[in-house]
């Protein structure tokens, strides 16, 4: 298996790193085999822990927050084949061993977390997240950030766009991952 790191920059100046962890395929659009678990022993402490925030966005899309070891198991029966990371911080040594292990290419288009309002996300980024989203030879894919909330839904909220969802819809979707915490500018980013 061979590890790859390429890092461009976008027009604004934003670094935008790929990073494969697999070669795959892409003439073989069946998913990859995952891992086999075995089976649960009656008193066995094998769990299926979905990641914060998981949920299904679509057909073969998920989303969620920051999926740690303790969701790995969880993550293999979702035969996952691209993971889109929407952090900028490397990616941890245990997930890129979960990837490799699993087939799973990463895609990791970092964003800053920004805690002030009115803080625009690079169109950029936004749009080489859609094109891996779109493209189902990535399927199925999971969608993420720290928590699954802003830089997650914003993504997810321009796809909706893109499948003709009225922004009432969007905004609400939007809404019930970031609960109290709402940003009117990432909103703002799903309008255009």
């Amino acid at each position: 298996m061979k590890l790859d790191h390429n890092t461009t920059a976008t027009s604004e100046g934003e670094m935008c790193k790929t990073i494969e962890v697999a070669l795959v395929d892409h003439r073989d659009l069946s998913p990859p085999s995952p891992t086999v678990l075995p089976s649960p022993i009656v008193g066995d402490d094998l769990t299926f822990t979905p990641p914060l925030n998981f949920a299904m966005v679509d057909n073969g899309i998920f989303r969620s927050g920051f999926p740690d070891s303790a969701n790995f198991s969880f993550l293999q029966t979702l035969g996952l084949r691209s993971i889109i990371c929407l952090c900028p911080e490397p990616y941890p040594e245990a997930n890129t061993d979960f990837l490799m292990a699993n087939g799973i290419r990463l895609f990791q288009l970092g964003i800053e977390g920004y805690k002030e309002p009115f803080v625009n996300i690079p169109e950029d980024t936004i749009r080489e997240a859609l094109k891996v989203v779109l493209d189902v030879r990535n399927h199925p894919v999971l969608i993420h950030c720290k928590r699954g909330k802003h830089r997650t839904g914003v993504v997810v909220g321009c796809l909706r766009k893109s499948q003709k969802w009225c922004l009432s819809s969007i905004f609400n979707e939007y809404q019930r991952f970031a609960a109290a915490k709402a940003r009117v500018s990432d909103q703002s980013e799903r309008e255009s």
